[in-house]
């Protein structure tokens, strides 16, 4: 698999998982009335101030084959987590949690809470009310969440190199190869794969700022 194919899918899956653990987390946060809600905010944050190469030296401990994570998967699968893309999967959804729960939080909070209110006294339950109400009102922000998530996977750098090596077609992302490419004064192919990384962040920002402005626009 091409460097560039193994950053889509490893940011397709990341995503995908951040929104199925995430939105909960995320429903939680805004609803919750526990007094050290706070604390909880602050570990969901700290990737976004954390260096890469410490929260990856921590990920490549635990996950490793003297990790006590790693040695369950070793014993289930015959392999570590560590230097796969598995652990590829597992470190990014860390790494890029609060990329996707800040912006569902955000979303769910801005829900009326009247409207919950009227749903509820309307004989809806809990369920129905959230797949008929709030989760339509709150789109805009999850999907903004999603695309965050996404871009943010696709450029992993220092998490990606100490947690899955450089691998390839097993764990050698495309932010990895650039900086083989450019290591090996190959800045032809550098600048290329450079170019179709930037492409993409770029259609994925104009994604999330039209749907900012969309829901601005409906709020009005």
């Amino acid at each position: 698999m091409t460097p560039l194919l193994l950053s889509l899918k490893l940011a397709l899956v990341t995503s995908l998982v951040l929104l199925t653990l995430g939105l909960p987390l995320a429903w939680w946060l805004a609803f919750t009335r526990f007094r050290l809600r706070f604390l909880a905010e602050a570990v969901v944050a700290l990737p976004i101030v954390l260096p890469p190469t410490v929260l990856g030296f921590y990920l490549l401990v635990v996950l490793g084959s003297q990790g006590w994570l790693g040695q369950a998967w070793q014993r289930m699968t015959g392999h570590t987590l560590a230097f796969s893309f598995e652990g590829l999967v597992v470190g990014s959804v860390i790494y890029s949690l609060p990329f996707a729960v800040q912006p569902f939080t955000a979303a769910l909070s801005g829900v009326d809470r009247r409207l919950l209110e009227a749903s509820a006294s309307l004989g809806a339950g809990a369920w129905r009310t959230f797949l008929r109400v709030t989760l339509p009102l709150a789109m805009p922000g999850i999907l903004t969440g999603v695309a965050l998530s996404f871009a943010h996977t696709l450029g992993e750098f220092g998490v990606v190199l100490m947690l899955g090596g450089n691998i390839p077609g097993r764990t050698q992302t495309a932010s990895i190869a650039i900086f083989d490419n450019v290591q090996m004064l190959d800045y032809t192919t550098a600048g290329r794969q450079s170019l179709t990384l930037m492409a993409i962040s770029f259609a994925l920002l104009v994604l999330i700022y039209g749907l900012d402005r969309g829901r601005s626009w409906r709020m009005r």
